[in-house]
């Protein structure tokens, strides 16, 4: 059996799930003086996820890290559904799944790193960022062009609402 191109599946996803460290951001951390540990987010990403909150679409992060700065800046976005501190994030995903009713086979997830592999194995489109681990490509149905917190989001983010007919529209500041 011919496998399917990962663009048969856009039409069907509702749902987007994104890890943090390596697909929101570049995978390095600065330590603080105090030990705070900062990141970099990309703000192209950042619009995705916003654009497609307004446009209905389900956003979830699960990510192993703690981070207050990078939850508000999510929440400053519109994202509802944040666990932090998610080491075995398939119980996340379970929880979230069974809080929304929502199917797998309708959900994009993109992961970079090994603990996002058991919730890749089980949607519908598993992606990766250009520099994910090799055994995450391995399963992944799609690999963008972009590393993570280089427009990675933003890549499948858009090509999701553009087969949807849901990118264009009216995008004045006063708006977003």
């Amino acid at each position: 059996m011919e496998e399917k191109s990962y663009k048969e599946y856009l039409e069907h996803i509702t749902t987007f799930i994104f890890d943090v460290d390596g697909v929101l951001t570049n995978s390095t951390v600065l330590v603080s003086n105090d030990g705070e540990l900062l990141r970099s987010m990309n703000v192209k990403d950042g619009y995705a996820i916003k654009t497609a909150i307004k446009r209905g679409f389900n956003f979830c992060v699960i990510t192993g890290g703690t981070n207050q700065g990078v939850k508000k800046r999510l929440e400053g976005l519109g994202v509802k559904a944040i666990y932090l501190n998610a080491h075995e994030k398939i119980n996340e995903f379970n929880d979230y799944l069974a809080t929304q009713n929502i199917k797998a086979e309708n959900i994009l997830y993109m992961g970079d790193d090994m603990p996002d592999i058991p919730v890749m194995q089980v949607v519908g489109l598993p992606c990766c960022p250009q520099d994910a681990v090799p055994e995450v490509k391995n399963v992944s149905k799609y690999i963008s062009h972009k590393k993570g917190g280089k427009g990675a989001a933003r890549d499948v983010i858009e090509q999701v609402l553009k087969v949807q007919g849901k990118w264009a529209g009216n995008f004045s500041a006063k708006n977003d």
